[in-house]
Order: structure tokens, then C-alpha cells, then sequence
């Protein structure tokens, strides 16, 4: 008898606990997929969140304002919207670290920042 794989199978557990944290630039909605045409760039960070809660990661993401004191309180952050402003937007931070600032990181930046290749 061979085993079977379902869709409702667990999340992994590999990184259980992490936290990713995504400051988003203002948008119409919380992931930016709305409206009339579709952003080809907010549809791939969609399907990056997807596969990084699929591996037991926390993502979270957060807009100035529906989420302003998730701004207020990382100083990282906070220093990087008053140093450029709206151009410092999106940020990301993994494990309390920034590790993309003015653009969305693909999955392989991410999980280089999760496997601790800070290069």
C-alpha cells in the first residue's frame, strides 16, 4: 500500500516561529489585488506569502495606514520612511532584520535571509 498525499496535509514546521514582515507602500486594499488590472508584481508577492506560510512561516503585512503603529514601533522602519519617505516603501524584514528596502525581495532573497545568508 502506498501512501497518499492530501491537500490538507500540515504546513511544514521548518520555520516555525519566524516572523517576515512586509511594510507595504499605500494600496487600494491589504495585498494591492484589486481594482480593474491586476499588478504582475503584487500577484508574485501573493504567491511568495502563500509558499512561505506553507514552509510554517508567519507573514505579516502591514500599511501605513490601517497599521500605523507597526511603523511607528520598528525604528529600522521608521527611520527609512522619514529618510526617503514613500520611496523606502515596501520594506522587508525578516527576524527583526531589514533585508529589502524600495522593492519587493523575491522568495529565493527571503529564504536566503531565513537559512541566515545575510550577504
Amino acid at each position: 500500500m502506498t501512501d497518499t498525499i492530501s491537500f490538507f496535509d500540515p504546513p511544514s514546521t521548518r520555520f516555525q516561529g519566524v516572523m517576515v514582515e512586509i511594510f507595504d507602500p499605500p494600496m487600494c486594499c491589504p495585498t494591492g489585488l484589486c481594482g480593474p488590472t491586476l499588478d504582475q508584481t503584487l500577484l508574485d508577492v501573493n504567491e511568495m506569502v502563500l509558499a512561505l506560510k506553507a514552509q510554517g512561516v508567519q507573514v505579516e503585512r502591514y500599511q501605513m495606514t490601517s497599521h500605523p503603529q507597526k511603523f511607528t514601533a520598528n525604528p529600522d522602519v521608521m527611520r527609512l520612511v522619514q529618510e526617503k519617505q514613500l520611496d523606502a516603501l515596501p520594506i522587508t524584514v525578516v527576524q527583526g532584520q531589514v533585508i529589502k528596502v524600495g522593492a519587493y525581495p523575491t522568495l529565493a532573497e527571503i529564504t536566503a535571509a531565513l537559512n541566515g545568508d545575510r550577504s
